[in-house]
């Protein structure tokens, strides 16, 4: 298969693995092959299941509870089990393959704690001045800030952008090996990404943006070059 294989995380609810379609059909337009990851017990199944993909999108979700600054809002519940265990197992091989990820909202928030980054549990609350970013509270867009030198910049091809909001949660601090690529006009962090750009992190929601598909088709791209890498071509 030509396609690079881009494993997807989903929710869980009512016992249920869910997704928004937007993410696989995101995958799909930029070129790759969208494959939806399971719940799987099994570390080997996990690590085998793994090593077929080339690269991650971490859905959107709950609230993460790792890097916490403040308590959990009462609107705002925690990622349930098995979600929260399997994103992290799956997201550490990924990180230990060096494989490319894109984290998404909950994903972005994700990859930072594990990186030693921190996170307010609810910024508007914790933070002065800052603005409503959570779609459950009314908020529906915001333009963003993107750092001109950022590789974030590189592939939007552009540095200010309208996008969607749809987060309590936000990020303090990057984790390390992170940086800040783009804000929002309230200060708030609203992505990051790694030093060689192969690790992006955004807090808003591209798979329901049409405009967004360029951050699907970075992620392919970098999936398609560490997969021929891994394969000596």
């Amino acid at each position: 298969m030509d396609q690079p294989v881009i494993g997807i995380t989903t929710s869980f609810e009512e016992d249920q693995q869910r997704l928004h379609h937007g993410y696989v059909r995101s995958v799909e337009r930029a070129g790759g092959f969208p494959l939806i990851i399971p719940f799987l017990e099994n570390d080997e199944n996990l690590a085998r299941l793994v090593s077929q993909i080339d690269g991650l999108v971490i859905s959107g979700g709950p609230a993460i509870d790792i890097g916490l600054i403040g308590d959990l809002p009462p609107d705002l519940p925690a990622t349930p089990e098995p979600r929260r265990s399997a994103d992290l197992r799956v997201l550490e091989l990924f990180l230990e393959k060096k494989k490319p990820i894109l984290g998404i909202c909950y994903g972005m928030q994700l990859v930072n704690a594990l990186a030693g980054g921190s996170i307010y549990a609810d910024i508007q609350q914790q933070v002065e001045g800052i603005g409503n970013h959570s779609s459950t509270r009314g908020a529906t867009s915001h333009f963003i800030n993107v750092d001109k030198e950022s590789a974030l910049a590189s592939i939007l091809g552009g540095t200010r952008f309208e996008v969607n909001t749809r987060h309590i949660q936000a990020l303090e601090s990057p984790g390390t090996d992170f940086k800040i690529s783009a804000r929002a006009d309230d200060g708030v962090i609203e992505a990051i990404e790694n030093t060689d750009g192969t690790i992006l992190g955004v807090q808003f929601h591209p798979e329901r943006m049409d405009t967004m598909v360029k951050l699907f088709e970075h992620l392919v791209q970098n999936a398609r070059r560490s997969r021929d890498t891994d394969m000596g071509k």
